[in-house]
């Protein structure tokens, strides 16, 4: 157990809370406020290619400051869950740990299991829009820079990245078929080289949420590549019955605001925010901003 106090009216414990996802151990941690009674919950997971420790502890403590828990957990392959390959980026399966730590959040005590929001960034924040199109008993979900539409992201990258990407994809997808060790791409890249995320400042934006010292490997195998222009969370947002908050960059090189802004159309109940940021501000200069967005939107939508 940590008790922390980042904050000089914060405390709270977090424990160690694991959970098996398809069978596999995925490494949670929980938040509780101290001296709280049955808080709501809200579940976070981390972005692309990321790690829990990327930037999202700092959104948990804002969170527990203002009397929830959290539940935050690595996906299988990454940070301290099991599973291998590591970072494999597989978005059904992604969705398959969010499922699974969902309903580890509803065996919890000491929390209100009637009462768990979803919060998701990057990737994760699409994610989050599937899993509570499958689950109504969801709450609210808080979406920031989120891939909602991957031919939007595809488009943005441009046709040459989109060709060297299905190439790459498909040399990694023959070595998984022929039992070989996975054909792996860089993340985050210069724009004159290839990577997942190429676009100007990707990569000092990434590199700059890796905790210090960094032990985190700058590649993922290269067969989501093929799954990217067809991952569309936004074509199940009229299946997502609770609140649902849009944190849009206009400055994103990465997720263009535009795929955000046209896809809080199609929710039953949105709200969407649109700030002068880039994809990655919303860990760093942009943070206290968009906590504070973040953080009214759950307190109207759970606490009152």
């Amino acid at each position: 157990m940590q008790t922390g106090s980042r904050l000089s009216h914060l405390r709270y414990a977090r424990t160690d809370a694991d959970f098996e996802s398809d069978g596999t151990r995925c490494a949670g941690w929980l938040y509780t406020p101290e001296g709280a009674s049955r808080p709501p919950v809200v579940v976070m997971a981390h972005g692309f290619a990321g790690e829990r420790t990327f930037g999202l502890e700092a959104y948990a403590e804002a969170f527990v400051a203002r009397g929830y828990a959290v539940f935050l957990f690595d996906y299988r392959g990454f940070g301290n869950s099991d599973g291998e390959p590591r970072g494999l980026v597989d978005p059904e399966k992604q969705i398959a740990d969010w499922e699974a730590a969902i309903d580890h959040v509803r065996r919890l005590d000491g929390v209100d299991r009637g009462q768990i929001a979803l919060w998701g960034t990057s990737f994760s924040g699409g994610h989050v829009v599937e899993a509570a199109a499958g689950d109504h008993r969801i709450a609210a979900v808080v979406a920031q820079v989120p891939l909602l539409d991957g031919r939007a992201v595809t488009k943005a990258a441009g046709v040459g990245h989109a060709l060297k990407g299905v190439a790459a994809g498909v040399r990694d997808t023959l070595r998984k078929y022929t039992f070989r060790s996975p054909y792996r791409v860089p993340v985050v890249a210069d724009p004159d080289e290839f990577a997942v995320m190429n676009a100007p400042g990707a990569k000092r934006g990434m590199l700059d949420i890796v905790p210090d010292p960094p032990v985190w490997d700058n590649d993922v195998p290269a067969r989501v590549l093929l799954d990217v222009p067809f991952y569309r969370p936004v074509t199940s947002a009229e299946e997502v019955s609770c609140p649902v908050l849009l944190v849009a960059g206009r400055d994103d090189a990465i997720v263009p605001s535009s795929s955000v802004e046209s896809a809080a159309d199609e929710f039953a109940d949105a709200t969407l925010v649109s700030l002068p940021i880039d994809h990655f501000d919303v860990y760093g200069t942009a943070f206290d901003e968009v906590v504070a967005y973040e953080s009214s939107f759950l307190d109207e939508r759970i606490l009152d």
